[in-house]
């Protein structure tokens, strides 16, 4: 999901060539979908009944909306250590508000009130929309056919060289100097061997310091996903190791940490029959890829689920529809299906979303039987969102650098939010205009929370009846 004030991401993809039509850049081909089927939600929270229900008010008491206020007022520096349970009263956190909003983005009351903050201020703008998604974005296809493909082939073209089944482990500094790589040390994994690349004058790095997708496991129709805690990954395992040592290098044990916190559950649904478009154009009154996202409120698992414009993938069958779902709360046993959703195969959580959809016997099992689900289980997948304190997360470029820099989501940004495109898109740019010494610096993040006529509209949406 995208929004208009991605600033740096569409400044990019505007020199990227579509992988549809080269004549038209990436960033063209992002806006044009929104224009032709954007979202607009009607069913974005339904009930135990599997009613909709009315999300115009947002549900607040005075109190949710006093809380809210003092949390955009409040320094970030104030913030350090804190939950977002430390900001807010049980109330909020049943508000059609506080369910939209972590269903959306993928908060937890337990998660970082740093970063739940930056976020009200970053997407301030949303609010009087937010029930509706109608200023949400997104790209005509999946982000890895739509974004990654394009800039692959692009950059080949470039002349770039991209080496896979390498993992890297170490950086060595020059003697004396913490401030310069000399090398960088890996494992080519296809080989089984060590192996060493000597940096030249010149010479950059860009280091992935964490992964939100490390240790993930799939499941199947028929099998559960098995949680990987075994922290073998080599992103975090890098980060740790220049860290030891350095406070400069920030604290990847804030994110790696505290898996219980981070993991949660999606799963993918692809099927050969109409059955379930049919199913929530019904409910929603919208067409294939208008409805945007459905969570069910009462569910144990709090899931969410979203049908979007077809085709999802660009060699996607015309007879065939993708969908996508996730649940937050994974460790908790099912409605529908007595288990907590971590122990159920494609097919069992296929029919806890069925039933609280009340889906009549017949039409689930002829669901049930034109679908395949892929559960994924992500141990690391909101760790960027954990309580948190200034210096956990390196800046870009440290303090003296001559030739190192952190680039993704656990580098430091002031202001701009973490689990977006934009945020991987600025780190880079920040990166490289610093390392390279270039004028074109990136624009400054959005702050809507400074336009007046914003935050009246704002205060409005909170004021609803």
């Amino acid at each position: 999901m995208f929004e208009e004030k991605f600033r740096c991401t569409y400044d990019l993809l505007s020199s990227i060539p579509s992988a549809d039509d080269p004549g038209r850049s990436v960033t063209e081909d992002t806006f044009e979908p929104h224009e032709q089927f954007p979202w607009d939600d009607a069913s974005r929270l339904i009930d135990a009944e599997g009613k909709i229900v009315d999300t115009h008010s947002m549900g607040f008491t005075e109190r949710d909306r006093l809380e809210l206020v003092k949390c955009l007022a409040t320094p970030e520096r104030a913030l350090d250590g804190k939950r977002i349970t430390d900001c807010f009263s049980a109330g909020f956190f049943t508000t059609e508000f506080w369910y939209m909003w972590c269903t959306t983005f993928a908060f937890e009351p337990w998660h970082s009130a740093i970063e739940f903050r930056r976020y009200l201020n970053r997407f301030v703008p949303l609010f009087p929309t937010f029930d509706t998604m109608s200023g949400i974005h997104r790209t005509r296809y999946n982000q890895y056919d739509s974004i990654v493909r394009p800039l692959a082939e692009w950059l080949g073209g470039q002349g770039v060289t991209i080496h896979t089944g390498c993992q890297v482990y170490d950086l060595e500094f020059a003697p004396g100097e913490q401030a310069r790589v000399r090398s960088v040390l890996y494992i080519d994994t296809s080989r089984g061997q060590d192996a060493r690349i000597d940096l030249a004058a010149g010479d950059l790095v860009f280091v992935t310091n964490g992964s939100m997708t490390a240790n993930s496991t799939l499941g199947s129709n028929t099998a559960a996903p098995v949680l990987d805690a075994s922290r073998t990954s080599g992103a975090w395992r890098l980060w740790e190791k220049l860290a030891s040592g350095r406070e400069d290098l920030g604290n990847p044990h804030a994110f790696d940490g505290n898996i219980p916190e981070s993991v949660w559950e999606s799963f993918t649904v692809t099927t050969t029959d109409i059955a379930f478009p049919d199913l929530i154009r019904e409910l929603s009154g919208r067409g294939t890829g208008r409805g945007g996202l459905m969570t069910f409120t009462d569910s144990s698992w709090l899931p969410t689920t979203v049908l979007n414009h077809q085709p999802v993938y660009r060699d996607q069958p015309e007879d065939v529809a993708v969908w996508w779902g996730y649940g937050l709360y994974r460790d908790r046993v099912g409605d529908h299906v007595r288990k907590p959703m971590t122990e159920c195969t494609g097919q069992e959580i296929l029919r806890e979303v069925l039933g609280h959809l009340h889906v009549d016997t017949e039409t689930t099992e002829r669901i049930l039987a034109t679908s395949t689900v892929i559960p994924a289980l992500m141990p690391y997948i909101t760790s960027q969102f954990l309580v948190r304190e200034h210096g956990d997360r390196p800046q870009v470029v440290p303090p003296g650098s001559v030739n190192l820099a952190f680039i993704g989501q656990y580098a430091e940004v002031p202001d701009d939010v973490v689990f977006t495109v934009e945020y991987s898109v600025r780190t880079a740019w920040t990166a490289v205009a610093a390392l390279l010494g270039l004028d074109k610096q990136p624009p400054p993040v959005y702050k809507g929370q400074h336009d007046p006529r914003v935050l009246l509209r704002a205060l409005e949406t909170m004021h609803r009846r």
